[in-house]
């Protein structure tokens, strides 16, 4: 068996694109973690490792770079997997939830029946910056009477405060700038 993966080399991976996708802005790009199998495979393994099949009802997974490791993690856990969607991108009937940006709001929303009461989640996305997403789709959990057990990051930008928004949760992240 090879050597776990670790979050050291996960961050070794990521790659910075400076001025994307604004002057300013150095984007944090996972894509080369995904195309090496194992550095994916690891980051899947290290963000369901407190957790075995049967602890996780379902796996809430934020878009769309988060239903990239939501749908893996809910495969390994044996849970189901659950998409927080942008507004109008869901088929069925759906609860939504608004959240600030920097000028304006967003919306996103859950199916009405995504998730039983009581259900335990772990709800998990690429990247946490400010928390406004996380946090919006936190309250549609919570609006459904499901119970969050972990929210789960790649990465985080610990400047950006985001933990603030989601100070009810317990909240961990593998790669801290």
């Amino acid at each position: 068996m090879p050597n776990p993966v670790t979050p050291a080399e996960i961050e070794a991976a990521i790659r910075n694109v400076a001025d994307f996708p604004k002057p300013g802005i150095q984007f944090k790009d996972i894509t080369p973690v995904l195309a090496d199998a194992r550095l994916f495979a690891g980051a899947i393994d290290l963000l369901t490792e407190r957790f075995k099949p049967g602890t996780i009802d379902a796996v809430v997974g934020i878009d769309a770079r988060g239903f990239i490791f939501a749908a893996a993690a809910a495969i390994k856990l044996q849970a189901g997997f659950v998409p927080v969607r942008k507004k109008g991108k869901l088929p069925y009937k759906t609860i939504e939830q608004d959240y600030a940006l920097e000028y304006g709001t967003a919306t996103v929303a859950m199916h009405v029946d995504a998730l039983k009461p009581g259900a335990r989640v772990l709800l998990i996305d690429d990247l946490l910056a400010t928390g406004g997403t996380a946090a919006a789709a936190a309250a549609l959990v919570k609006r459904l009477q499901a119970r969050i057990v972990e929210v789960s990051f790649l990465i985080e930008l610990k400047f950006l405060n985001g933990r603030e928004k989601l100070k009810d949760y317990p909240v961990r992240s593998l790669v801290v700038y």
